[in-house]
């Protein structure tokens, strides 16, 4: 079934692309959201801990589900492993309005200025395909001003000693300190660190017609049920429905991007329950993840772009990142404990670089969001207890509000064959080729990961922990709620997907906006930097869509 013609079709309706949407709306330009996923009310979940904890093997209560998605992910030998949406190597992007920005835990970082240019700074990295962005910190800085004003940051400027520069202050002033923060921060000060509040997008005060955060257990891995965590699904996408310019379409699962004979998009093709829509369009904006929109590239292939779309130079779902997190956890002598949530309130970026021998780049490091019981007795169990059985059990009754966990999501450095190809042998529900996942860390993400652990164990014993024991990332493929990297921004076609208007270089009326885009991952979470982007590019489209 054809449709009316739009100017723009977003793809996903996530932390970009209800944001591109929204953009667009408010400059009159008339346009379609897809969104594979629905959305999703607080008390469809709400706080259910086995549903909506984040890690756990039951699966991310917002989709994608089990029953409609697989992939293949590489295994030891070489062996291709069926996995689904509830296992973690599947590599999971909750799939609802507002994306992960639905259930994430709202840390909003600004990458520091040498992240731009890593390769300028560090060096050739043997095994890896490092480069600098084509843009600077200073050409996104008033992008990033305007995600935190826009989507809405609490924060402290000129707290963290390490902040490069910001032409405004955030508009709303930090969440409180508590407990285990307190505690934390005086030992860092002790040390000789510089800690700060952590930048959230969450309301710490009444901000755009939304409360402030109430500070419940439950944040990470849920939906709030008082909107004070500034996802898109209550922040741009409203607004952008309301401009009456922009039609949001859920349960709508992309196939592929249709082109013409001379390359150029005429429009997507998808699927709403069974029935396949063509949606033609001026423009296309591909919003979908790291992993995702390779995907839909990949099923985009025609005669000129037989190995999909954008792809004739074999860099689309290449260089594949997440982060190699890292960190340790600590049994304090009393409890530090308080329930105050979201948990997450000091942060240090003392070794995000310059760690010393030949190390390349670094992390911040940060306490850790509230664990709820069951992923508390999954994942924070020192070394010497039991997994299950009485042992087991004591330990979780004495020690839950005594431990305290410190880690950072290290950077790691981007590898060619780290990568997204498509499954075709592999089809989803409804008969689209799925990706299989493939690839390995640099060993400089391991090494990074062994010192951040280390200062995350010291930073633990100077609040002083009685026990310490050290959280290490695996050698495995990285991607998850911080993937990135899979159609990096460039200046040579040669070596990029895109260029530095985030527009395919190979199709003058294609565009992807999100985490894909990203040269490197920074050494913080990666979502205010996405939207950042996503203004950025959102000005360029409109531009463009304004001269044809």
């Amino acid at each position: 079934m054809k449709l009316q013609r739009v100017d723009v079709v977003v793809v996903g309706a996530g932390g970009a692309g209800g944001l591109v949407a929204e953009q667009l709306a408010l400059a009159g330009h008339s346009v379609v959201l897809l969104e594979r996923g629905r959305a999703q009310a607080f008390l469809e979940t709400g706080h259910d801990e086995l549903r909506s904890q984040r890690t756990t093997v039951l699966g991310n209560a917002f989709g994608p589900d089990d029953e409609h998605y697989v992939r293949l992910v590489q295994g030891a030998g070489g062996t291709w492993n069926k996995v689904l949406p509830s296992e973690g190597a599947y590599n999971n992007i909750a799939a609802c309005v507002g994306g992960g920005t639905t259930s994430y835990g709202a840390m909003a970082w600004r990458y520091m200025e040498q992240d731009f240019h890593l390769r300028t700074t560090y060096g050739a990295v043997e095994g890896s395909t490092l480069a600098d962005w084509p843009i600077t910190y200073q050409d996104l800085e008033p992008f990033y001003t305007k995600a935190e004003w826009e989507i809405g940051v609490s924060g402290q400027a000129g707290a963290n000693t390490f902040e490069p520069p910001r032409s405004k202050p955030y508009p709303m002033p930090p969440l409180p300190l508590n407990k285990e923060a307190t505690q934390l921060f005086q030992a860092a000060r002790g040390l000789g660190w510089h800690p700060f509040p952590i930048p959230m997008a969450i309301n710490s005060v009444a901000y755009q017609g939304r409360g402030a955060c109430v500070e419940c257990l439950h944040c990470v891995g849920f939906a709030c049920e008082v909107e004070a965590k500034n996802s898109t699904a209550v922040t741009v996408i409203p607004r952008a429905v309301a401009t009456k310019h922009c039609e949001l379409r859920t349960g709508c699962v992309a196939r592929r991007i249709v082109t013409d004979a001379r390359g150029r998009a005429t429009g997507v093709e998808y699927y709403r329950g069974k029935e396949l829509m063509e949606q033609p369009c001026r423009m296309v904006v591909a919003c979908c993840s790291a992993t995702e929109t390779p995907r839909l590239l990949f099923n985009s292939a025609s005669k000129l772009f037989p190995r999909g779309l954008g792809n004739n130079n074999d860099w689309v779902g290449r260089n594949l990142q997440g982060h190699a997190y890292s960190g340790a956890y600590g049994l304090m002598a009393q409890d530090v404990y308080d329930g105050v949530g979201p948990g997450a309130r000091v942060a240090c970026c003392d070794f995000n670089h310059g760690l010393g021998d030949g190390l390349k780049g670094g992390a911040m490091l940060a306490n850790e969001f509230i664990r709820l019981p069951y992923l508390f007795a999954r994942n924070a169990m020192p070394p010497d207890v039991p997994r299950w059985g009485a042992a087991h059990k004591r330990h979780v009754r004495e020690n839950y509000k005594r431990t305290v966990a410190v880690q950072g999501p290290v950077q790691e450095m981007p590898m060619f064959e780290s990568r997204v190809e498509l499954a075709p042998e592999v089809k989803d529900a409804w008969g689209i080729p799925t990706l299989r996942i493939s690839g390995r860390k640099h060993a400089n993400d391991l090494a990074v990961g062994r010192v951040i652990a280390g200062k995350a164990e010291a930073w633990l014993k100077a609040a002083g922990a009685v026990k310490t024991w050290q959280k290490l990332p695996g050698a495995g493929v990285s991607g998850g709620q911080h993937q990135a990297g899979t159609c990096r921004m460039g200046k040579d076609p040669k070596t990029s997907v895109v260029d530095a208007t985030c527009r395919l270089h190979d199709v003058d009326n294609v565009y992807v906006v999100d985490g894909s885009v990203h040269v490197n991952n920074g050494g913080f979470n990666p979502s205010l930097t996405i939207q950042a982007i996503a203004y950025m590019a959102s000005a360029k489209i409109r531009a463009n869509l304004g001269r044809r």
